[in-house]
């Protein structure tokens, strides 16, 4: 089993370079700020927030994803509210899936499952779901095994299939069941049935069957566009589209970070490096090159890339959801989000709707490189074919395209990270946080936890980062100690405390 990783203690003084203006890497910066340690953040790009962030176009705002605000982490809720004070909205929670021409609610309902099925399919279901959990796969290797232990074959081939393989791009036998136990926590058919039937109290443990949550007022970049704002009002700096080509290493240590900018190659020495780059880019900017096993096992990590098709549709309430999942193989588009149902403030005009279709894709290939008028004309198109909007209606539209969105977790990714982590876990100075940062599909909730972790670790604690998402009750249930301050006349920054 590996062990603990050392941490460089962070000494007054001490200068921390940040790579990444997502919310794993301004977390991190916010708490040292805090702290009145001398940060400065580089982000590629002229948007802070990265899968979190909110895009804007001609007055409207809209999210690269949804991004619920709910989390049991205490240190992360106090976070939120620290920074957003009162911009939060009470959002209440509506997602459905489209299969077979029908919509069913999720979390699961018996009786509206029941009636959009038909008795004999869902009489098959429930069979298959007795028969996994009388005689189990005693192997649960991949998605594909996981999910049918837990929901039998046929709620699987129903609900899971289609729509896993359209997100990943590859068969669900292909990804690992880890994958599966981290999104799906705590959840069986029994309980999402029984929950549903209000038989059992609807459960704030399982993210999954939430009935409401907390929302910024602008969305969820407004959450990272104040965090930037407080980090260089705290004395940080956060440099813009100055993207990370090298981070030198000396001996065992980090020590300078280079990234080129609009004005040309900026070098800043540091004496800790914090990265929340993707793993494969981060193993690409080390200088010197590392060993070729390292950079081999970097090239070997996937991801997997998606894009928003934003489509302002003259009319309004077009439907009541704030998310519905499209588990059809008929059209392209993986999930739509309506996002006034999420803010009414997201909206540039309230007489219109703003609704955001996500396709998933790989960078480079044919849905990434097609030109945004014709992605607007298939998002049009296909709006059109699952009912939800008059494409005659639509009156504009853009693209955002994300890459990098999803760390894949195939069969070879394991090995690799091993190797990439006896490589960087020596460096005691140079720390890999977040959810590409460390290869590890976690929420931004999970992705700030990393953050604040590492930067209680450099200041004397001993949590194992990695572990996050994993041992859910330690982290979610259980207290986070964080090390006081050793800076004389500096107040604690986002202080560790009892989950909730």
């Amino acid at each position: 089993m590996r062990g603990a990783r050392s941490f460089a203690q962070l000494r007054e003084g001490d200068r921390v370079a940040v790579l990444g203006g997502g919310p794993a890497g301004l977390t991190a910066a916010y708490v040292l700020a805090g702290e009145g340690v001398e940060v400065t953040v580089f982000e590629a790009t002229d948007m802070v927030g990265g899968i979190s962030q909110t895009a804007t176009y001609d007055g409207f705002r809209f999210d690269i994803g949804g991004h619920r605000f709910f989390t049991k982490i205490a240190p992360v809720q106090e976070m939120w509210d620290e920074v957003l004070a009162d911009e939060f909205l009470t959002v209440p929670r509506l997602s459905r899936i489209y299969y077979d021409g029908k919509f069913f609610d999720y979390p699961l309902k018996p009786m509206n499952a029941l009636f959009g099925l038909g008795i004999f399919r869902a009489i098959s279901i429930f069979f298959s779901y007795l028969k996994a959990h009388l005689r189990p796969s005693p192997v649960e290797e991949n998605f594909e095994q996981w999910v049918t232990n837990r929901f039998g074959k046929k709620l699987y081939e129903t609900f899971f299939k289609t729509y896993t393989e359209k997100v990943w791009g590859i068969p669900c036998t292909e990804i690992r069941a880890e994958w599966a136990a981290q999104r799906i926590k705590g959840l069986s058919l029994a309980k999402a049935v029984l929950s549903a039937a209000s038989l059992n109290k609807r459960s704030t443990k399982i993210k999954t069957l939430i009935n409401e949550f907390r929302y910024p007022r602008l969305g969820p970049g407004q959450m990272w566009e104040l965090t930037a704002k407080a980090i260089e009002d705290k004395g940080g700096r956060v440099l813009m589209r100055h993207r990370v080509e090298g981070v030198e290493v000396a001996g065992d240590r980090a020590t300078a970070v280079v990234a080129t900018s609009p004005d040309g190659e900026v070098r800043i020495e540091a004496d800790h490096v914090i990265s929340s780059l993707d793993l494969r880019g981060l193993v690409r900017c080390i200088r010197p090159t590392p060993p070729a096993p390292v950079a081999a096992a970097a090239e070997g990590l996937r991801y997997r890339d998606f894009l928003v098709v934003a489509l302002i549709v003259d009319e309004k309430d077009l439907f009541p959801d704030n998310w519905i999942y499209i588990h059809s193989s008929g059209v392209q588009v993986g999930r739509i989000q309506n996002f006034g149902n999420w803010s009414p403030h997201l909206l540039g005009d309230p007489s219109k709707s703003c609704l955001g279709l996500e396709y998933f894709c790989f960078e480079g290939d044919g849905l990434w490189e097609t030109a945004d008028a014709e992605l607007i004309e298939l998002a049009k198109k296909e709006i059109g074919e699952l009912g939800l909007a008059d494409p005659s209606l639509v009156t504009d539209g853009a693209v955002v395209r994300m890459p990098k969105a999803y760390p894949i977790y195939d069969g070879e990714y394991r090995d690799h990270l091993d190797v990439i982590r006896d490589h960087i876990d020596p460096i005691p100075n140079l720390h890999p946080v977040g959810r590409n940062g460390m290869h590890k599909y976690n929420n931004q909730d999970h992705s700030m936890l990393t953050s604040m972790m590492t930067v209680w670790n450099m200041l004397g604690a001993q949590h194992d980062i990695w572990s996050v998402n994993t041992d859910y009750e330690y982290h979610e249930e259980q207290r986070l100690e964080r090390p006081a301050t050793p800076f004389p006349g500096v107040a604690p920054a986002v202080a560790a405390s009892q989950g909730r």
